[in-house]
């Protein structure tokens, strides 16, 4: 186990700066998740960290130690890819051993390890396997296996489950998970996939163009965003924004309204606003409920409504001709074209000064 420093990290390529001054504390046994979208520099990350890409300027340190110019080897680090990298001509057994077997690390150490590992990711009955026989979930415990026995200090995941169906996905998020639990080591996993991000981390960072957007436990990032992108990356369906104005500004309250929304006032949680101002509102769809005609906040127009057993999704226009969408409860029948009036919690609600 072991800490991970990143100080005012940058990597560039010619004139072309990609990571653009990245600080991250990964503590002790600390499950962290790099999560972003496509581009934005989370993968590169993990590869600087594992050695793979050099630092242009920054300090990288492992347990204390400065590893700027470590060779991938000296770090104490093992990286488990998207694609497996198992060699197809030799056992699982093999493929487990293999660094090992590199390494000359003696028969009896190499069978302990390999074995620890079988039983720890329940994989015993495949060791004499080739990988043309396993099911892309088991070849993927094969890499994590091959991790294992190194006994890193620090374990990187660039987004190892890409490739396996929706099924196997969730089955070996849970093993991830566990295998954390087990080992409570220090483990680094860059994904795209938010609910991968909220469910295995300790700490999540969301990243965009190369920067830090911010970083802390999934709920706190869920429920206090610290800015629009952040609040509209996390959370499936996205949240809902309005444009709007700033009617009055209180010392923790700011009161908005426009064309489609009802003057509320929702908390200012720390920012500044003026009145007169343009702003951006956010609700998240599971915080909007249809209310009596008149009634509610907003008035809506039902575009599409989607089943999906757990609840049900609902596409509506608004007056001022804003999509948004609600998530309400399972039973719930909506007929396309109906007019209701929606209503949610000033308070649920997240108000923000960029406009989009």
């Amino acid at each position: 186990m072991a800490t991970v420093k990143l100080r005012d990290i940058r990597k560039s390529y010619g004139q072309v700066e990609v990571i653009k001054g990245v600080d991250i504390d990964i503590n002790d046994g600390e499950f962290v998740v790099f999560v972003g979208p496509s581009g934005c520099g989370k993968s590169t990350l993990l590869r600087m960290i594992a050695g793979l890409e050099d630092i242009t300027s920054g300090t990288l340190e492992i347990d204390g130690v400065r590893v700027n110019d470590l060779e991938p080897s000296k770090r104490g680090i093992a990286m488990v890819f998207q694609s497996y990298a198992i060699f197809p001509h030799m056992t699982v057994r093999e493929n487990v051993a293999f660094g090992l077997t590199i390494n000359k690390v003696s028969k009896t150490d190499k069978e302990a390890k390999v074995a620890e590992a079988a039983r720890i990711l329940q994989m015993e009955h495949l060791l004499d396997r080739r990988p043309s026989e396993l099911s892309g979930g088991q070849r993927q415990r094969v890499a994590i296996g091959r991790a294992i026995v190194r006994d890193p200090k620090v374990f990187l995941f660039d987004e190892p489950l890409s490739n396996l169906d929706a099924a196997l996905r969730m089955d070996m998020r849970m093993e991830i998970g566990k295998l954390h639990q087990d080992l409570g080591a220090s483990m680094i996993y860059v994904t795209h996939d938010q609910v991968e991000a909220m469910t295995l981390a300790d700490k999540i960072v969301v990243l965009k163009d190369g920067k830090v957007m911010q970083a802390g436990a999934p709920m706190e990032l869920y429920h206090e965003p610290a800015n629009l992108f952040v609040a509209g990356f996390l959370g499936a369906p996205s949240m809902n924004f309005l444009t709007l104005t700033v009617d009055e500004v209180g010392n923790d309250w700011v009161e908005v309204s426009n064309a489609a929304l009802s003057k509320i006032r929702v908390p200012r949680k720390g920012r500044e606003f003026a009145k007169g101002q343009s702003a951006t509102l956010g609700v998240r769809p599971q915080y909007l409920a249809p209310a009596e005609v008149g009634r509610g906040m907003l008035n809506g127009k039902v575009i599409l409504t989607e089943r999906l057993g757990s609840e049900t999704v609902v596409s509506l226009n608004v007056t001022d001709g804003t999509k948004l969408i609600a998530a309400i409860g399972e039973d719930t029948v909506l007929t396309a074209g109906v007019e209701l009036s929606w209503s949610f919690d000033p308070a649920q609600a997240h108000i923000f000064p960029e406009v989009i």
